[in-house]
């Protein structure tokens, strides 16, 4: 596990220089990439594509803690734009929207 996840780790690294250049592969504090992209699906993406070549394709699986907590609004609300002050509130989803985007 350790040699498959360092693997993915360096073919991420990668990945990430090629489409997004040199600077987005900094890592921060605690280990991590911050390449500029737009939306959570295109770190899946990325993550994904690193998996398959490093050849662990169906070998690997993909768990995530989305701290959901902190956009929570209540009343089964889920606030995807809740960074931007005074959104116009369009991604506001319930929780089982939340749940089918992630499986």
């Amino acid at each position: 596990a350790m040699r498959m996840g360092s693997e993915v780790y360096h073919h991420l690294k990668s990945v990430i220089k090629a489409r997004f250049g040199l600077d987005a592969t900094a890592v921060g504090d605690e280990g991590g990439f911050a390449p500029n992209i737009l939306n959570n699906k295109d770190a899946l993406n990325l993550i994904q594509e690193a998996i398959q070549k490093a050849g662990y394709t169906g070998k690997i699986e993909i768990g995530m803690d989305v701290a959901a907590s902190e956009f929570y609004k209540g009343n089964n609300v889920y606030d995807l734009d809740f960074k931007t002050a005074n959104n116009d509130g369009s991604q506001k989803i319930s929780g089982d929207q939340l749940r089918d985007m992630y499986m």
